[in-house]
Parts: C-alpha cells; sequence; structure tokens
C-alpha cells in the first residue's frame, strides 16, 4: 500500500457506516504511527454472531494479498447448517500480542458475547490467547491439522526404524512395507480421535500405539493435548458436530479464486464482500427452497412428534431428526431396577446406551449425551420419550438455532442500537407509501389550476426544509461515526500513515505433499494407463458429451424427460 494511501482505509470504513450504523472497524497502531492489524464487521455479521455465535472457527491463511500477511477470518453455521462469517481481520503477525487484540476487538464488537466452543489451529500461541481472552469457551483443535501432522510424524518415526535395519529386504518391497505399516499407525490414531467414546478403552489403544512408533516426542505433545482433540473427552462440549476449522478452510478456498496477490487494499476488500455475498445467497436461496417446498416424510401416516418437528427444524435438521427418530423405531430396551430407566440399543449391534426418564418434567438423561453436543435427541432418548406416552418434542429439547425462527428477535450492536439488516428496503418501503399519496394529491389537484399552484408552492417550500434537514442529520451523524470509532486512531494520524511493511519471503502456495499424497497419485496412474485401452470408446463418449453440451438447454430437459417417460 503507498504512502498516505491509508485515508483510503478510513474512507471505506466510513462510506460503510454511513450505509449501515452497525458496522464496525478497529485499526491498530504501531509505535511508529503505521497500521499494523486491522479488523472489521459489517451489520450482518453482528446479527448473525448473535443469533450463531455459540460455536466459532477462526483460521488464518497467507498468500492472499502481496504483503504477505496473516489473513484470519472468524466464522460458524448457520440454521442450515451453511457457511456464516462472523468477522474478518488483515493481520501484520501471528504474535501473542496481535491475536490478543484481535480476539478482544472481535468480543468487544459483538457486544462481549463468548463463544461456547472456539476451534483453532495447533499453534501454541493462539492457545494462550483463546485461554486469556475466550475464558469461557472450550477450545478444540483442528483434527484435519492434527492428522496432518500424524502423517508427517509418524512416517519419520518408521523412517527411524527402517533406518535401524531390522528386515533387510528388496528396497521396493521394503518401501511398500513401511507404507502400509504407517497407515495402519494412522489408522489406529485416526480410531483413537473419532470412535473410541470409553475413556479406558481409549488409554489402551493409545498405549497400544505407542508400541508401535519408535520415537514417540509428537505422540506425547499431542497427549497431553487430548481433551481438545478425542472423542471420549468431548462428550460434554458443545459442537454442533464441528471438528475441525473446515468451514475457514472452505472460505479460504473460496477467498483465492477471487483473489489475486497484487491486490490493493480496497479491492481486497470488495471481493471480499463478493465472496461473503455469494454465502449469504446461499442461505437466502435455502430459506426460499424451504418455504416452497414441504419436507420430506418417510411414513405414510407419520407420528405427531415428526409432524411437529417438520414444522419447527430447517429441512436438513429435520432430516437429521427423521434419520435418529427411525433408528428409534428399531431400538431393543431393557427395563432397569431404577424408575423409567433403560438399557437402549440396536436390535443387531450390541452397543447400549442408559436412558433415564422423568415423565412428570419430560426429560430423558441418555449416556451418549448427543443432545449436549449437537442439539438434536438421539434415537435413544427419543425411544424412552415414546415408552413414557410422550408424543411431541419437549420444548427443551426444541434448540432455536436449529429452528426455521432462529432469526426471530432483535439484535442491538455494541451502541445500543437495534441493528436493521437492509437499510435500503426500509426506504423503498418508505418509498412506496409516499408515492401512493403524492399521487393522489397530483391526480386530485390536476383538474384545478389553483390546487395545482398551491401543491406547487408547497412542494418547493417543503423541499428547502428537507434539504435543511437532511444536512443537519448529516453533519449529526459525521460527529457520531467519530463517536463511535473509538477503537481506531484519529483523522490526523492516518493523514500521514501506512500500511506497515513487512519482509515478503516468496512461498508457493501449494501445500507440500506427503508420501501419502505420491501413493494416491500413483495409484490415479496406473489407473489411467489401464483405462488408456479403452481410448476410442472414451472418445466416442467424449464427443457424445460434447454434443449434447452444445444442445441447448431446453432440448437437453426434453431428451431426458421422453428417455425417463419410455423407461
Amino acid at each position: 500500500m503507498a504512502y498516505g494511501q491509508a485515508c483510503s482505509i478510513l474512507k471505506y470504513f466510513r462510506d460503510k457506516i454511513a450505509e449501515n450504523p452497525s458496522f464496525q472497524y478497529a485499526l491498530q497502531m504501531d509505535c511508529e504511527e503505521q497500521i499494523a492489524n486491522i479488523f472489521w464487521a459489517d451489520a450482518k455479521m453482528i446479527m448473525d454472531y448473535a443469533h450463531f455465535g455459540d460455536v466459532v472457527s477462526f483460521d488464518t491463511t497467507f498468500g492472499t494479498n502481496k504483503e504477505n500477511r496473516p489473513f484470519g477470518v472468524f466464522v460458524g453455521f448457520n440454521h442450515f447448517r451453511e457457511t456464516v462469517v462472523f468477522g474478518a481481520a488483515l493481520m501484520y503477525d501471528e504474535t501473542f500480542e496481535s491475536f490478543k487484540w484481535l480476539f478482544e476487538t472481535f468480543l468487544k464488537a459483538h457486544n462481549g458475547q463468548q463463544p461456547k466452543t472456539c476451534y483453532t489451529d495447533q499453534d501454541a500461541t493462539m492457545r494462550r490467547v483463546v485461554a486469556e481472552v475466550f475464558a469461557e469457551a472450550w477450545h478444540g483443535l483442528c483434527t484435519f491439522h492434527i492428522m496432518q501432522n500424524a502423517i508427517k510424524h509418524l512416517h519419520e518415526d518408521k523412517d527411524e526404524e527402517k533406518k535401524k535395519g531390522k528386515k533387510k529386504q528388496k528396497k521396493k518391497t521394503e518401501k511398500e512395507m513401511e507404507k502400509n505399516e504407517s497407515i495402519s499407525i494412522l489408522s489406529y490414531f485416526s480410531a483413537c480421535m473419532f470412535e473410541y467414546e470409553d475413556m479406558t478403552e481409549f488409554e489402551q489403544k493409545f498405549d497400544l500405539m505407542r508400541q508401535k512408533v519408535s520415537k514417540q516426542t509428537w505422540l506425547d505433545s499431542i497427549y497431553k493435548l487430548k481433551e481438545k482433540w478425542a472423542e471420549c473427552y468431548m462428550k460434554d462440549v458443545f459442537t454442533l458436530g464441528m471438528r475441525s476449522t473446515q468451514l475457514s478452510e472452505s472460505l479460504n478456498n473460496d477467498l483465492k479464486i477471487h483473489f489475486k496477490s497484487d491486490f490493493d487494499i480496497i479491492r481486497f476488500f470488495k471481493h471480499f464482500e463478493r465472496v461473503v455475498q455469494g454465502k449469504r445467497n446461499n442461505e437466502l436461496n435455502s430459506e426460499f427452497d424451504s418455504r416452497k417446498k414441504l419436507p420430506k416424510l418417510g411414513m405414510r401416516r407419520p407420528p405427531p412428534i415428526l409432524l411437529q418437528a417438520s414444522k419447527l427444524y430447517t429441512p436438513i435438521i429435520f432430516e437429521a431428526f427423521q434419520g435418529e427418530y427411525e433408528r428409534s423405531l428399531a431400538a431393543c430396551t431393557k427395563a432397569l431396577d431404577e424408575n423409567n430407566a433403560y438399557l437402549v440399543g440396536h436390535c443387531i449391534y450390541e452397543e447400549e446406551y442408559k436412558v433415564v426418564g422423568d415423565p412428570l418434567k419430560q426429560t430423558v438423561l441418555c449416556s451418549c449425551k448427543q443432545f449436549d453436543r449437537i442439539g438434536i435427541l438421539r434415537g435413544h432418548a427419543l425411544k424412552v420419550l415414546d415408552l413414557m406416552n410422550i408424543k411431541s418434542l419437549p420444548p427443551q429439547y426444541v434448540l432455536k438455532r436449529w429452528t426455521r425462527e432462529a432469526r426471530a428477535g432483535n439484535v442491538q450492536d455494541n451502541q445500543g442500537r437495534n441493528i436493521i439488516e437492509n437499510l435500503n428496503i426500509d426506504a423503498v418501503l418508505r418509498f412506496r407509501y409516499m408515492s401512493r399519496k403524492f399521487l393522489n394529491l397530483a391526480h386530485q389537484a390536476a383538474n384545478f389550476p389553483e390546487c395545482t399552484a398551491l401543491v406547487d408552492s408547497t412542494l418547493d417550500i417543503l423541499g428547502k426544509q428537507i434539504g435543511e434537514k437532511i444536512n443537519a442529520s448529516t453533519s449529526t451523524f459525521e460527529d457520531l461515526c467519530v463517536d463511535s470509532t473509538n477503537a481506531s486512531p484519529p483523522n490526523d494520524l492516518l493523514i500521514n500513515a501506512s500500511l506497515k511493511k513487512k519482509d515478503v519471503q516468496t512461498k508457493s502456495s501449494k501445500r507440500k505433499r506427503t508420501w501419502l499424497d505420491k501413493k494416491h497419485k500413483a495409484r490415479k496412474k496406473r489407473q489411467n494407463k489401464a483405462t488408456s485401452q479403452f481410448g476410442e470408446e472414451t472418445k466416442n463418449d467424449v464427443a457424445h458429451a460434447q454434443e449434447v453440451v452444445h444442445k441447448p438447454k431446453h432440448k437437453v430437459e426434453h431428451e431426458h424427460k421422453l428417455a425417463s417417460l419410455k423407461c
């Protein structure tokens, strides 16, 4: 960013505040009056966080700008399990001080509302900041990053073991054995991460895995953090099914499609807006489809609890709930000595869960604790509700964030004002209201010259009064804008400020391939070689496909319909 161009940042943010006063931003200056970190969140992001900010994923990515600055985004799930953005930041570095300023600014923009769960990567600095700033949140580690590190470190351990030369075979055979053994260790580690629900079983399997690995440094370090990634230690954690920063990674991929590294700061902001708007359009389409289409009920005569759920939940959540209800129909129960206590399990599988019900309070406590984690009752709990003759879903088991009315209610910004998502809609409605009154007035006055002159002179006076009102409100609004951005430096500091420069080292944006990726690539090559024998058939298929592509869309659809009718 060129010298003195910081005013363009301020102008961009002030224009956003002019569009919607609830827009939030903050700039952190260093001791040399250079802009180090930038955070912003528009009115829609603040509303989204108020409704869906219970589980947050934060991740940073490089390579989206020519300064190689970390670009961080806070994201989460909406009621359609789609990505929503809660805020974004362009940072100078990934130090403790920068992350602390960013997380504190994020909370300030969102009225101090702490998330219940926060997912990040394995960065130790970020882990310390989350523990200090998001003190009320449970901190989880991204399972994808952990698995990538497992592929790297556990494979290195096998390299060390290979160097010891315990078994002397041919190089090709030795490599194949080594990779197969490494894959088996990875499957052990993956099972420890996702499958074992019992802590004792987890400890036993992890010890067995230790015995297969010669160098245990990485395993020891990740074991100390087992409460942040192992399934058995996360039974009481509200995660909504999120186990990684995959939402952030997915958004980063979308950003890289739209961004070029030589973008200036304003173009960067504009293209980020487009990506975020694309996510919001997805939610709008899902909302439209959910109102237009009836939910798919899998039973001809659905029970009352399914009819109730179909009206309460969004389609994707109802589909999950209906799957749990179908499992409850296939569940077997065994009464225990306690009142309304049962062992519930599938008729075929051996796994059973203890469920205790209370018909008076209409509550069920299941040992799987799925409702505490995801917000949807599991089939075991639904089975016991049915045994207690409770045929509708109790209100305490309807999580608002999964319902069609998840966005109901007003949200206030950190200045105490009710947030209006789109001020233009209100302006359009007022315009329609006034247009009808003006049109009726003009229609009445047009037949009488005196009335026409009266309306004309009155409109001239009214126009001057409206102009004075607009000028007065604009000056007052500018004063409010200065007061509302107290997290940012005053204007005189930004006149000659610049974006803090950093030493840029050119790096490839591609992720380094692991031995597992190379193995998959070799397998694909063999498959391609095998399929090349059918080259002529492939050419004919391609030609036919191109023929279909070049046909008009309505003709293709018509041919598909005819084919289905013939079938």
